[in-house]
């Protein structure tokens, strides 16, 4: 659902900016409560994980495929207003290195693609996690529910975004019900990805997930009776719970998935290029400003060999988004420590 330049007009596209920069401001400044010394590096590694995945696109319907938005997945895995900061490093490197979805259009694309899907998402999963039983597979069953939500959620932000700003002078009832209805079917395959890895996380290492941190009960002791919290026990090191094997796993896996399994995406326009081409909405889409990248298209420049080429463009790509996004996550996590070192969080 990335949207190129000229889609939407150029006061549109500024006010989204707007939106988007104050969502990335809010959300570093959430994210320093989130992130603790295990989940800084797995954030950077679940941006990474969202670049490769988003790169196996799936066919959904007759001549249109889909990929992974990731809002739903980035929440329950590392928290909200990281999932926020994630999603939007991803649209940025992708942005700026592949020339996929439009420079003047990144506060359109990280206001609908980062912001509605993370809030939508988790708002569900939070929802549900309080109504259905406290268990693994409860975490797992939101997930789904979250994700699929997040998707044609997505699809309505875009179409008012569209209504208010767009380019080309089309039936926006068309449009909303041609873009959710496709993005329905996406949101199928949204919601299956997001369930199958955060329920491989949960069954391998629940305390690094941060939708389930509630899933430990207190226990209970009877004194003179009555039922009383018991004393918390004394807290593992961090270095006994190491999560380097997580992470080299994480990292495997992302590679794998952009440089090899990419090659087997479906070729088919996505959910947005498909309604676009449609409707009518793409008449004035614009050259993308990096369209000359060495990696525009996600293809490495003057390498003749499709598959080399798109393997080496998506391993480059997870390399860049996992070193740009620790970078961003540590610096928020030390921001975090230096705060509560100071005199005043200190109370002195």
């Amino acid at each position: 659902m990335h949207v190129p330049d000229g889609f939407i007009d150029a006061p549109v596209s500024a006010a989204t900016g707007v939106v988007a920069a104050t969502a990335v401001a809010v959300s570093l400044r959430g994210a320093r409560r989130e992130l603790d010394e295990r989940t800084a590096p797995l954030a950077g590694l679940v941006a990474a994980f969202i670049f490769a995945v988003q790169m196996l696109n799936f066919p959904v319907a007759a001549g249109t495929s889909g990929h992974l938005l990731g809002g739903a997945l980035a929440a329950i895995l590392v928290g909200p207003y990281t999932g926020v900061l994630c999603v939007s490093v991803v649209l940025l490197m992708q942005g700026i290195l592949f020339a996929d979805g439009g420079l003047t259009a990144l506060g359109v694309n990280i206001t609908d693609m980062a912001v509605v899907t993370t809030v939508v998402a988790y708002a569900v999963f939070r929802a549900l996690v309080k109504v259905l039983p406290r268990g693994r597979r409860s975490i797992t069953v939101a997930s789904f529910a979250a994700a699929l939500l997040s998707v044609p959620a997505a699809a309505v932000a875009f179409t008012l975004i569209y209504w208010v700003g767009g380019t080309t002078d089309v039936s926006i009832g068309k449009v909303t019900t041609a873009m959710v209805g496709v993005h329905v079917l996406i949101g199928i395959g949204e919601a299956t990805i997001t369930a199958l890895t955060v329920g491989a996380v949960v069954a391998v290492r629940p305390d690094l997930v941060y939708g389930a941190r509630d899933l430990r009960q207190r226990l209970k002791l009877r004194v003179n009776g009555a039922l009383v919290d018991a004393p918390d026990p004394v807290a593992v090191p961090v270095a006994a719970r190491s999560h380097r094997k997580v992470w080299l796993a994480g990292l495997v896996t992302s590679l794998v998935l952009a440089g090899g399994v990419s090659f087997y995406a479906s070729a088919s326009p996505d959910g947005l290029e498909k309604v676009a081409a449609d409707q009518g909405i793409d008449q004035k889409t614009e050259k993308h400003a990096s369209a000359d990248s060495p990696l525009a298209d996600y293809g490495v420049k003057d390498v003749d060999d499709a598959r080399l080429s798109g393997g080496l463009a998506g391993v480059i790509g997870v390399g860049v988004t996992v070193v740009a996004g620790s970078a961003v996550f540590w610096a928020v996590r030390r921001r975090r420590t230096a705060d509560d070192a100071s005199p005043v969080s200190a109370g002195v």
